[in-house]
């Protein structure tokens, strides 16, 4: 994965900092190395044999950026892209002239654009790899004009803010504070000794090492962590039925309750009603009725008496009053006493 060693008195003398330099897989170091100085680059390393290990060479770019060609004599541990938690799962370049600088990788190592972020204010950041992106160029900030090219190395983590935190409780001063980028989040930090690196980790969470496969259980068949969590379901799923349909029958005690009340309330409303409106009505009806009782006996025809008609009502007093079986001796009425005489004219009248 890597490696660290201490500057010797040489690389002191040519003013070399301490840094963490990138290695980038080769199939043949030398040609790589050849390649490289044809393209206006430099050898700063001439290939060399790592007894047991592979074979090396240390290179700069046109701009004088500075990393290293690997070949490893057992099989290839190089990055493919995939960021792993713990390893170096980005590599940023600062430079002179990112245009210029991503021709000469291009023609190297076969690096494509993969795409393009705009800093703001022009300054572009240019994203590089193969299928994906393993990078990103751009043009040194004013702030950093006195920086020399370098690359910059980013180990992947699981949380920046944690990582931060402990690597300055051993040590490290904060270059750059976390911030967020399309993604996920960066920091960039100096180690005790004054070599740069960075962290990041990308938004979505990742893995540490590949997952182990996984057989599909079939539908029909529980598989055994259902089996074991079904007991543990069973009396929750239990107590939850539970507590609905209490909560339901005393939501409908309540309803009823409520509707009996309001329908009492209506019907003895509409019962007061009907009284009070039927009240008044009664009251009219009789008090309508006694008038007309009264003028219909008033209006009612006297009975006629037995002779004249002005002694009608007096005749019926009297009789009412005082009614004689029978008429008393040696008086009659007044008819059979005006019959009489007529029939005795009549006889003498004959004689």
């Amino acid at each position: 994965m890597g490696g660290i060693f201490r500057l010797n008195d040489e690389m002191r003398q040519q003013g070399v900092p301490p840094n963490w330099m990138p290695y980038v897989e080769s199939d043949d170091v030398d040609a790589t190395a050849d390649r490289a100085a044809s393209l206006g680059g430099t050898v700063v390393v001439a290939p060399a044999d790592i007894p047991g290990t592979g074979r090396f060479a240390v290179l700069q770019d046109p701009q004088g950026a500075t990393f290293g060609v690997y070949k490893s004599n057992t099989a290839s541990g190089a990055w493919d892209g995939t960021p792993v938690v713990g390893r170096v799962s980005w590599h940023e370049l600062m430079t002179t002239d990112h245009v210029e600088a991503f021709q000469f990788y291009h023609e190297l190592f076969g690096w494509e654009k993969t795409g393009e972020m705009d800093m703001g204010g022009g300054n572009m950041y240019s994203l590089f790899g193969h299928d994906a992106p393993f990078g990103g160029m751009f043009n040194r900030l004013p702030e950093m004009e006195g920086m020399h090219p370098f690359w910059l190395l980013y180990i992947n983590v699981k949380d920046v803010a944690k990582a931060v935190a402990t690597a300055t409780a051993a040590g490290a001063v904060v270059v750059r504070p976390q911030m967020d980028i399309p993604g996920g989040s960066i920091a960039i930090l100096a180690d005790p000794q004054g070599a740069g690196i960075a962290v990041h980790h990308v938004s979505a969470p990742v893995p540490a090492a590949a997952p182990a496969k996984q057989t599909v259980a079939k539908p029909t068949k529980k598989s055994a962590a259902n089996k074991a969590a079904g007991p543990a379901k069973k009396p929750v799923k239990a107590a939850a039925k539970k507590a609905v349909k209490k909560a339901a029958k005393k939501a409908a005690r309540k309803a009823a309750r409520k509707a009996v009340k309001k329908a009492v309330k209506k019907a003895v409303k509409k019962a007061v009603k009907k009284a009070v409106k039927k009240a008044p009505k009664k009251a009219v009806r009789k008090a309508a009725k006694k008038p007309v009782k009264k003028a219909a006996k008033r209006a009612r025809p006297a009975r006629k008496a037995k002779g004249r008609p002005g002694v009608a009502r007096k005749a019926k007093r009297k009789t009412t009053a005082r009614r004689p079986t029978r008429a008393p001796a040696g008086r009659s009425s007044r008819k059979k006493s005006s019959a009489r005489p007529r029939r005795t004219a009549r006889a003498k009248g004959k004689r």
